[in-house]
């Protein structure tokens, strides 16, 4: 007389090769997922500051006219590009967001080739709408971006990882 016990493990591992083939299949699935970064040489003598989000934001004033390294959740739309922070316990609106301004004095390309981030790729444009990136530019906090509605403006763009 079989044991209640083994029938349920023997059931089991009868679905362990369906789960394994699933598993790897994820796995396979995140390698893709590879970070991409665009360079542009027109801040290479600048020395950049990694700052949080929540930091530069509370303390624009003192950033005015640095280079910061910053990372966030990327915005972009008809009249839009800002960076937002990306923690779910800020409030998000246009007055705690910084007003991105991509320069062609600073055209940025995938790193070891001369595909451009805003050119059209492999039959489409690189998505940046709603990604977290990281980004290092120019802090300006009396351009306060689209009908001035932001906290400040980071500009001449030179790098983007996303």
């Amino acid at each position: 007389m079989a044991l209640p016990y083994q029938k349920q493990s023997l059931r089991y591992l009868s679905k362990l090769p369906v789960l394994l083939v699933l598993l790897s299949g994820m796995i396979c699935q995140s390698c893709k997922n590879e970070k991409r970064i665009y360079k542009s040489d027109c801040n290479d003598s600048k020395t950049f500051k990694r700052v949080s989000f929540k930091e530069l934001v509370d303390n624009l004033e003192d950033y005015d006219q640095k280079y910061v390294e910053i990372s966030g959740k990327y915005e972009e739309d008809k009249e839009l590009s800002a960076l937002f922070n990306d923690s779910l316990l800020v409030y998000h609106s246009n007055k705690n967001a910084l007003w991105v301004d991509f320069s062609q004095e600073c055209p940025l390309y995938l790193s070891g080739t001369r595909k451009g981030l805003f050119d059209y790729n492999d039959g489409k444009f690189t998505q940046l709408n709603n990604k977290y990136i990281t980004i290092r530019g120019l802090i300006d906090v009396h351009n306060k971006g689209y009908l001035k509605q932001y906290k400040g403006t980071i500009e001449r763009v030179s790098f983007v990882k996303l």
